[in-house]
């Protein structure tokens, strides 16, 4: 596949381990990139999504899927099928890593929506975060996108700030001046970051995000509601608006140009 021309798929996953186990995905994000309509659409999974697992014959929250024996491998097949669209290339990356990513970068600039209070991964340390333009470093960052309890949108609003993060981490990443810290960036995230992504891949990556800097990236997301089966919170997706994103990256995996305003296309960006 060549990345410079080729639509593709990537799942972004970020992984929750700080008590030694293998951990859960915190954070997924599926991506659709189309060169040709230079259309990029970005879409949060419910960390929380209640899924079935044909095998192990039983439902359970999506996130949890990461720790079985096969990590990431396990995840995919579950979000495939979930969606009805496939995922060339994953991205993961633990607490630690993110934090680096960041840090490497001189850290990212966020919009943050209200003033709240976040605490401070891996201390006891808490920050505030008010409403407007911050600049945040790795750890601070981590925290914006983490929080949950205090949003008023729940988690459609943590989603949309992981999806804030994520684009001010690729614009900064593709900008000419981080470009030359492409190295230290893949030598600082070590065994954090893993990825199907062969190196000599990366470079076509960043030239296309260079051609597409200007690209509006189009935040679709799924609709559902919160219901408590058996004692446990899930997020149960509505089927219609599963069909209607899964159509939508489809189209343009497909090559073909998405209007988000087409009957077919009912799905509106956030």
């Amino acid at each position: 596949m060549k990345i410079s021309k080729e639509p593709f798929s990537i799942l972004l996953a970020g992984i929750e381990n700080q008590d030694g186990s293998k951990g859960r995905a915190d954070v997924l994000l599926l991506i659709t990139v189309n060169p040709k309509t230079e259309q990029v659409f970005m879409m949060s999974i419910p960390r929380d999504s209640r899924v079935y697992v044909p095998e192990k014959g039983y439902n359970t929250k999506i996130n949890h899927t990461y720790g079985y024996e096969g990590g990431i491998e396990s995840t995919i097949p579950i979000v495939e099928e979930m969606m009805d669209v496939p995922v060339d290339y994953f991205v993961t990356t633990n607490f630690e890593g993110f934090e680096d990513i960041v840090d490497t970068l001189g850290g990212v600039k966020v919009d943050v929506p209200f003033t709240f209070r976040g605490q401070l991964t891996g201390s006891h340390r808490y920050k505030t975060f008010n409403k407007g333009p911050m600049e945040l470093n790795g750890n601070e960052a981590l925290a914006f996108v983490r929080m949950r309890k205090s949003d008023p949108k729940g988690d459609a609003g943590r989603n949309e700030r992981q999806q804030q993060v994520i684009k001010a981490i690729i614009d900064k990443g593709t900008s000419f001046g981080s470009i030359t810290k492409v190295d230290d960036l893949m030598d600082d995230l070590g065994e954090n970051v893993k990825t199907n992504i062969r190196p000599s891949k990366v470079v076509n990556f960043v030239r296309l995000y260079s051609k597409l800097k200007n690209t509006e990236v189009q935040n679709i997301q799924i609709e559902g509601t919160n219901e408590t089966i058996n004692g446990a919170s899930y997020f149960i997706p509505d089927e219609e608006s599963i069909q209607q994103n899964g159509d939508i990256m489809k189209q343009a995996l497909r090559g073909e140009k998405v209007d988000l305003n087409s009957e077919n296309s009912s799905s509106s960006p956030e």
